[in-house]
């Protein structure tokens, strides 16, 4: 069982919970970052603590360089040095057609989904980094089977994020070599998670997934699965700079 500590953002829904569930159950310590919903946030880390794991809810927006800071520090307080990253945080806005975008909307995306992506990624860097001191590790970023797709008159504000968090992944991966540090990204497809009714969609998952060659949507879990292998140092240890699919087939 690893003893190693893992942080991971936007851990209190969807995805990253069930990242942070299934790490923990590999012996992980978990930061478990959240923006708004605390009592989503401290309930995953009462289910970890239940089963006799190490967690902390860690209360912070992404696109803040100051909470992103400060987030990295309180997890390494809390749970000592960080030895793998999911980088999760990420929003979609309602569906619609880029001419009925807001400029406000677009920025918004790109501030959780791309800023958010980097500023995570380089706190995380700092301190895997063994020219740095530190121990090396993993980075995982969170992509979407939308950043080839591109999601047309759906929300191309974030497909075209994603795809930035794709050639983010290849940069990152060839910097942060040398330093013993992977990068790799996991992208998604049609996964039930509460995002969907974020986007006005409550039912997309349903509708789209039966459409995929797998017949249906994906679970988070199936996604978490991907996510904690890429993670492992002994079982992807040759392993950066990959994309790795998680989508049915679509």
């Amino acid at each position: 069982m690893s003893t190693k500590t893992v942080l991971i953002t936007g851990a209190s829904r969807g995805i990253g919970r069930a990242v942070a569930l299934a790490a923990a159950r590999r012996g992980w310590s978990v930061g478990v970052n959240y923006v708004g919903d605390a009592h989503a946030g401290n309930d995953v880390v009462a289910r970890i603590n239940a089963q006799g794991g190490r967690a902390v809810a860690i209360k912070a927006d992404v696109a803040d360089e100051g909470e992103v800071i400060a987030m990295f520090e309180l997890a390494e307080r809390e749970l000592g040095p960080i030895h793998a990253v999911v980088v999760n945080a990420g929003i979609v806005a309602p569906s619609a057609k880029l001419v009925d975008m807001s400029a406000e909307r677009i920025r918004r995306v790109f501030e959780v989904n791309v800023l958010g992506a980097f500023l995570t990624a380089r706190e995380a860097a700092k301190r895997l980094m063994k020219s740095r001191g530190g121990p090396g590790g993993s980075i995982t970023l969170i992509s979407s089977a939308a950043a080839r797709l591109g999601s047309p008159n759906l929300y191309v504000d974030y497909a075209a994020a994603k795809g930035a968090i794709d050639t983010f992944t290849r940069g990152l991966s060839i910097e942060l070599g040398p330093e013993g540090v992977r990068v790799n990204a996991v992208r998604p497809g049609i996964i039930e998670t509460d995002i969907h009714a974020s986007g006005g969609a409550p039912d997309r998952a349903q509708a789209l997934g039966s459409t995929s060659p797998m017949g249906r949507p994906g679970l988070p879990e199936e996604v978490a699965e991907a996510i904690g292998f890429l993670m492992d140092d002994d079982a992807a240890s040759y392993i950066t700079g990959a994309i790795l699919d998680v989508s049915g087939g679509r």
